[in-house]
């Protein structure tokens, strides 16, 4: 393998770049480390990490409502479970394990003593169940043994053609400094069934195995679930059964397997298919060695799979009617994960759904609201419990059943309410608007409302704030007016006066909300040029902390533009060259990404691509993010791509704002701009050279290009060109 790598990196400084398929991540090996190696599958409510071994193949499977905890504290997400399969067999020769993310299916083939073997696995949606198929091109070939593990020790059970686990997660705590000892009071019960299929041989119990021999074909099916339901009237438990999970398991048994997978196929290709991106040609290597010995010049097309592999984990962990991705996706192998696998509202729930709209997967985003929905009674409860207010607030890290725990992050709430105004800026859907997003936008308003101070000259301030995991001097864990809250309100206060006068209600709230907000304490130049993170000018120029939340006023903000307001704009700049240099660059990837995403919106494309270049040298070789495994960095990452080639949340649609030389030449189709619209575009010498617009709401819209500029009035399901004469 060293000499293949080496190799590989005299072909790419040699310039010689061999075309492969681009969407796919591929290797010579089995993997050993779960996080660093393993090939990810899901349909949103299931995950799985497969390893791809010759002689045992491990699924490690997860089930999104697997939680721990209750109303009062966060608890944590857990681990389900393996499923083994053990074959008699080694010393394979032509090894390869892919992940076709275009298709959503994970393949290994092999050959042993002549035989060629082949396993494909995926999650279907449709179906609601992970399907694992082994197959040789000899009869009788299959020979070997099944097992299923339970990680809390629940009771395993085994039929004729039937593994199964079940239990509860009672008594089970999340230990650490911010939690207590004391038992959750909400106790899920759960279930994995295992049915199997086959073709020749034989199938015989042995203990908790179940043992195969002789087979043509062995096909597994694999579901599991909770007694969860998102009902806090129902104490967010159901009647205990898992009925459903056994109804879906003997309809789809019965279903032939071709026909599972043509399914599976087709519903993964209608949403990853929405979008194109062309940088370049891809090396035909496998993923490891591609990474590292990527450089942006030989190996462009690993760039477009990074991209397009966060749009396949966003759709394989956040699909409508399950639940949202954590910090994990759906993928956490762990009763004790790191920070709790949770959700973290303090940039990594939000940067989670970045790229859920402008990539083209709207509809993966509907977890997220429903959720927030679901928490809301228990969150002001806890709220006024506290602060003696209306509305609600969130600490960092958040359960699934609105549990919350560790520091009160003031502006989380109103951050994730920029995720819920967002959602509309993209889809113009007004039920969603008045019946999710507006009544949670209004509670979290009359939080602040209730809450800001006045200073001696009438103006407004937060009375207690810090930038997350950043206090403002040694000694002062808080601070009155930090600008992370005083853009939160600025923002969520302008997305809610929008939102009320676009439904037409509570024009008096909306004329409070105007008032506050002209009285906030608005951004700050300190004493080095730079955009202050606190009220008082405590920054220094040396500090290179991975968080920049003084900086949500530029992304994911619209506070502060270049073009509108440019002294703060330059002082964005100042405060994230700061941070994002010297040891600031060794950070995590979320971090990079978020940068990567400021620097687009500043329009400075090169420190854009530097923080995504980063990112992508620093990667597992999976291509998930590290840190541990954290996913928000890959989403963040395809955010950053789509922010650097457009951007619509000025009140037009802007074309290759942030283009970096390394992408001179390039093509995408199907990114979607705020009001209602996607957009294509082909570019060639750093320069667009076709450019066309799709209105899906038949609104009008201005587009940008540099200093020129187009007016458009399409109808709904019309299309036009723009910049034509510019292009010749």
């Amino acid at each position: 393998m060293r000499i293949f790598s080496n190799l590989l990196s005299l072909l790419l400084l040699a310039g010689v770049s061999v075309q492969a398929d681009s969407l796919t991540l591929w290797d010579e090996r089995p993997a050993v480390n779960w996080q660093k190696e393993g090939y990810p599958i899901g349909n949103g409510m299931l995950g799985a990490m497969l390893f791809g071994g010759v002689p045992e193949e491990r699924i490690s499977f997860n089930e999104e409502s697997l939680w721990i905890g209750d109303e009062r504290d966060t608890g944590a997400y857990q681990a389900f479970g393996d499923l083994f399969v053990y074959l008699e067999h080694a010393d394979a020769e032509n090894y390869r394990r892919e992940l076709d993310i275009r298709r959503g299916v994970h393949t290994v083939s092999y050959t042993v003593g002549g035989v060629n073997y082949r396993r494909e696995a995926f999650a279907s949606y449709p179906q609601r169940v992970i399907v694992v198929r082994f197959t040789a091109d000899q009869s009788g070939a299959l020979t070997g043994r099944i097992r299923l593990t339970d990680a809390h020790e629940g009771k395993i059970s085994v039929g004729e053609d039937v593994l199964a686990s079940k239990g509860s997660l009672k008594n089970y705590i999340y230990v650490s400094r911010s939690a207590p000892l004391a038992p959750h009071k909400v106790n899920l019960s759960y279930e994995a069934q295992v049915r199997i299929r086959h073709e020749g041989g034989s199938l015989n119990r042995s203990g908790n195995d179940l043992l195969f021999r002789d087979m043509d074909q062995l096909t597994l099916y694999l579901d599991a679930g909770t007694d969860y339901v998102q009902d806090r009237s129902q104490r967010w438990r159901g009647d205990g059964s898992m009925k459903g999970l056994s109804e879906r398991l003997d309809r789809v048994v019965k279903m032939p397997y071709e026909d599972l997978l043509r399914e599976h196929v087709a519903d993964v290709q209608s949403l990853m298919d929405r979008v194109s991106l062309d940088l370049g040609p891809s090396v035909n290597a496998p993923t490891p060695a591609r990474i590292k010995a990527w450089q942006p010049t030989k190996d462009p097309g690993l760039e477009t799979l990074l991209f397009q592999y966060g749009r396949y984990l966003l759709l394989s962990s956040s699909r409508p009617g399950t639940l949202p991705a954590n910090l994990q996706g759906k993928w956490n192998d762990s009763n004790k994960p790191a920070w709790r696998s949770d959700y973290h509202i303090d940039v990594n729930l939000q940067m989670n759904y970045w790229p859920a709209d402008p990539a083209n997967l709207s509809e993966c985003f509907e977890p997220l609201p429903r959720w927030l929905d679901s928490i809301r009674e228990v969150r002001k409860q806890d709220t006024h419990r506290e602060f003696g207010t209306r509305g609600w607030a969130m600490r960092a890290e958040n359960g699934l059943f609105g549990g919350s725990t560790w520091n009160w992050i003031w502006g989380g709430s109103a951050w994730i309410m920029q995720n819920l105004w967002d959602h509309y800026e993209f889809n113009g859907d007004e039920q969603y608007l008045r019946e999710l997003a507006y009544p949670m936008m209004k509670e979290v308003c009359e939080f602040w409302l209730d809450s800001v101070q006045e200073l001696p000259d009438g103006t407004l301030v937060s009375p207690s704030g810090y930038s997350p995991e950043h206090s403002p001097t040694k000694g002062r864990k808080s601070e009155r007016g930090a600008s992370m809250d005083q853009q939160l309100m600025w923002d969520l206060f302008s997305n809610t006066i929008q939102a009320s006068e676009i439904l037409g209600v509570d024009q008096a709230f909306c004329e409070q909300l105007q008032d506050t907000r002209s009285r906030l304490l608005g951004p700050q130049i300190g004493s080095w040029g730079q955009l202050q993170e606190w009220m008082e000018d405590y920054d220094d120029p040396k500090d290179t902390h991975r968080h920049v939340s003084h900086l949500i006023a530029v992304y994911p903000g619209r506070q502060i533009t270049p073009r509108e307001t440019p002294e703060w704009a330059e002082a964005a700049k100042v405060s994230l060259g700061a941070r994002a240099s010297g040891r600031g660059l060794d950070g995590p990837g979320w971090a990079k990404a978020w940068w990567a995403n400021l620097w687009a919106r500043l329009y400075e494309p090169e420190e854009a691509h530097d923080a995504l270049s980063n990112l992508l040298k620093r990667i597992n070789k999976n291509l998930c993010n590290y840190s541990p495994i954290q996913l928000e960095g890959n989403w963040g990452y395809t955010a950053g791509v789509v922010e650097m080639l457009l951007q619509s949340h000025l009140g037009e649609i802007h074309l290759l704002p942030a283009l970096p030389a390394a992408w001179a030449d390039g093509k995408v189709t199907g990114l979607r701009a705020r009001g209602g619209f996607e957009v294509d575009l082909e570019w060639a010498g750093g320069k667009l050279t076709a450019a066309t617009i799709h209105s899906l709401k038949g609104h009008p819209c201005t587009v940008r290009y540099g200093d020129r500029i187009e007016q458009l009035n399409l109808k709904e399901g019309k299309s036009a060109a723009v910049f034509e004469a510019a292009n010749h």
